[in-house]
């Protein structure tokens, strides 16, 4: 039995992750370990670990490192906390592969500390660019500690190769979110009108708005423009979901709940969990915001996405994505586009570019063929000229 580590620290993460989880679990050949780090400890980003607990999950260590500081140096101080429990965790644990997913600064944490203890890498969701954030650079160097490459698309794998890595190990299963909404039996719209106990109006938006953290002090302006512009809007329920703990989150996160307290037809919630999220994205007329889930899982559900600004900028994105700047004409704009009968009327025969699922499975089935990890340590820089 090889044994197979996966790190997890935040919510959408483990969404995207639990299929490859539970096909380990089941493998006759691969033992899951999971570490839970990073928001899924914290209270106040709605203690997640319980819903990893939830489904069935057993948590073999857990790394503190979340400082409760949205500052540069508080995020830095929480890498270097990070690597110190992954360092203990990998030596308790020592597992023969480590599987992360993505580009968070969590992650690089646990892949520093694997590549020292001399444990392979595999990496999903590589090749991808976000050029407003710095988890640009850090997928990327993701990329370069790790060994076996699973990513969402053909130009996807094509950047990993161009980045060095030997295209026997790279592969392109396409995006893993689709699988959720695949396996995931939705909510109805008044099954999840109880859960959220909220009613729907006659329209409505699910909004997730990030930093883009490779910008200085914008986050409380940007939030400002794309809450001036929903104030405006007219018989439209607006479900939000908080910012996850990266630099300049919190005022995001109070600008929102103040939004919230003085609107009557606005929620805001910590964590909605999976299942509540995708029967959302469903069941809302649009969404609105930064996050990913709006470029590769959206399509998918026949939903139309309104993307704000550059921290998703560069990602491949379906024509179901309207994109605009960080500003209410703009955002204004965007908003009149998604609602009109042209464009809601074309969703339904939106492509998406992540691919129609089977992404966990296949993740799986590599994993279980390659019969010795140590071999993968040494790598040879691939040359592409």
């Amino acid at each position: 039995m090889k044994k197979i580590c996966v790190v997890t620290g935040t919510r959408a993460e483990y969404g995207l992750l639990r299929w490859v989880m539970e096909g380990i679990r089941h493998s006759p050949v691969l033992e899951l370990q999971l570490i839970a780090t990073g928001m899924h400890l914290s209270p106040e980003f709605g203690m997640t670990i319980k819903a990893i607990e939830e489904d069935g999950f057993t948590i073999d260590r857990k790394v503190e490192m979340l400082l409760s500081s949205d500052t540069k140096v508080g995020v830095t101080k929480s890498m270097g906390l990070g690597m110190i429990g992954f360092a203990d965790a990998l030596d308790d644990l020592k597992p023969d592969l480590m599987l992360l997913l993505g580009d968070r600064y969590e992650i690089f944490a646990a892949a520093a500390s694997a590549m020292i203890a001399r444990i392979p890498i595999a990496h999903l969701h590589g090749g991808e660019t976000t050029q407003g954030a710095f988890d640009e650079a850090i997928r990327h160097s993701l990329t370069k500690m790790s060994h076996l490459h699973f990513v969402a698309a053909e130009e996807y794998k094509k950047r990993v190769i161009q980045l060095g890595e030997d295209p026997r190990y790279v592969f392109n299963v396409g995006g893993l979110g689709i699988d959720n909404i695949l396996r995931l039996k939705l909510l109805s719209r008044e099954q999840l009108e109880d859960s959220l106990a909220f009613k729907f109006a006659p329209k409505n938006l699910l909004i997730t708005f990030h930093p883009v953290t490779l910008e200085e002090n914008t986050s409380s302006n940007q939030v400002d423009e794309l809450l001036a512009a929903l104030k405006e809007l007219e018989d439209t329920g607006l479900i939000f979901t908080m910012p996850n703990s990266d630099t300049d989150g919190r005022v995001i996160l109070e600008k929102i709940r103040l939004f919230c307290s003085n609107h009557p037809r606005a929620v805001a919630y910590t964590s909605l969990g999976q299942l509540r999220y995708l029967s959302c994205i469903y069941h809302v007329n649009g969404v609105i915001g930064n996050s990913s889930s709006g470029l590769i899982e959206a399509p998918s559900l026949n939903t139309g996405t309104i993307n704000i600004g550059d921290r998703q900028k560069g990602r491949l994105k379906a024509s179901s994505v309207i994109d605009c700047e960080p500003d209410k004409f703009s955002i204004k704009n965007a908003i009149n586009k998604l609602f009109s009968d042209e464009f809601q009327s074309n969703l339904k025969f939106i492509e998406n570019p992540y691919g129609y699922g089977g992404a966990s499975n296949a993740i799986v089935q590599i994993i279980e063929q390659h019969s010795s990890f140590p071999d993968l340590l040494k790598k040879k820089f691939h040359d592409c000229f």
